[in-house]
């Protein structure tokens, strides 16, 4: 017996083919959800009692927890009393999501591929990881738990954020290493989906609209940038972000110096794809850095001149 449950947007539960409803209940969502995401270790019936009802007395909050958890029991409860069907295990003191269960848990995905490359340079991606990583983007279709505004829950959902974050940042990086600005733009503007300010990701969204060809983009892109930064954080833009700006204006930006190889040239061969991906993302790399770099210096010569 197979359980898949999607905990982003809209709380979904399935067991094989069938659909579980009654699950519609804040408090049984938040108590189900905690268990999900804390399911590696058992928990204490007055921990959760104290968690999901702080502000009631303790004797109330544990008659909450025993409606709510018999709710939640009915619901999951199989047909059958084979041991590793059930996905609740409970007894009078602890609570606790059973292991032997077949789960399949649709954050479980992007904490795996999280996990798989969050200590890899764009140089080291390959193709499967970056499979991965769009798959798990895609599954990040909504906020965890959509409504819940307790403090858990909070901490959990800005986690999985910067998850998410951290994959399209790579996915941008991955991109424009092989000279794909189109896509991305594309994964740019679904980090300032979450992240309107992220000054970082408009600074490389106006490099890559330069890149592509198109001057004016980069120059509007710019100028959404000052007015986010201004309206959410009461900032100016840095800097390195105006040095890019003027630079954009003059038509001084270099272009990569393998820029549009792949494009030109046509496909590589199949045993060169690997190793020709790294030398463009890590050349890529070298580039902002000298990029960055003339930044400082050139900022340095104004205060000194």
């Amino acid at each position: 017996m197979k359980y898949r449950v999607r905990l982003l947007g809209r709380l979904s539960v399935h067991r094989d083919e069938e659909v579980l409803t009654g699950l519609e209940g804040r408090k049984v969502q938040e108590l189900f959800a905690f268990l999900l995401l804390n399911r590696r270790r058992p928990h204490l019936r007055e921990a959760l009692a104290a968690l999901l009802w702080p502000d009631v007395p303790p004797e109330q909050s544990r008659r909450y927890l025993r409606q709510t958890l018999w709710q939640l029991q009915t619901v999951l409860a199989p047909q059958g009393d084979v041991a590793g069907d059930h996905l609740l295990i409970a007894d009078p003191e602890w609570v606790e999501i059973n292991s032997a269960a077949d789960l399949w848990l649709y954050v479980d995905v992007i904490e795996g591929v999280y996990q798989r490359v969050q200590k890899l340079r764009g140089d080291q991606l390959d193709a499967k990881c970056v499979e991965g990583m769009l798959e798990s983007v895609e599954l990040h279709d909504g906020e965890l738990l959509s409504g819940c505004y307790v403090d858990w829950c909070f901490y959990e959902r800005e986690r999985l954020r910067q998850i998410i974050l951290t994959l399209l940042d790579k996915l941008m990086t991955y991109s424009e290493a092989r000279a794909e600005y189109d896509t991305g733009l594309y994964y740019g503007l679904q980090i300032l989906r979450f992240d309107r300010a992220s000054e970082r990701t408009h600074r490389r969204m106006m490099r890559m609209h330069y890149l592509s060809g198109d001057r004016s983009a980069a120059l509007q892109q710019y100028q959404r940038c000052v007015a986010v930064l201004s309206e959410e954080l009461l900032v100016a833009p840095s800097k390195s972000t105006e040095e890019l700006h003027r630079m954009i204006q003059a038509d001084t930006l270099e272009q990569p110096p393998m820029a549009g190889l792949v494009l030109a040239g046509g496909a590589p061969p199949a045993d060169a794809t690997g190793l020709l991906n790294q030398l463009l993302t890590r050349l890529a790399d070298l580039q902002h850095q000298v990029q960055e770099q003339s930044l400082q210096v050139g900022m340095i010569a104004q205060r000194l001149a």
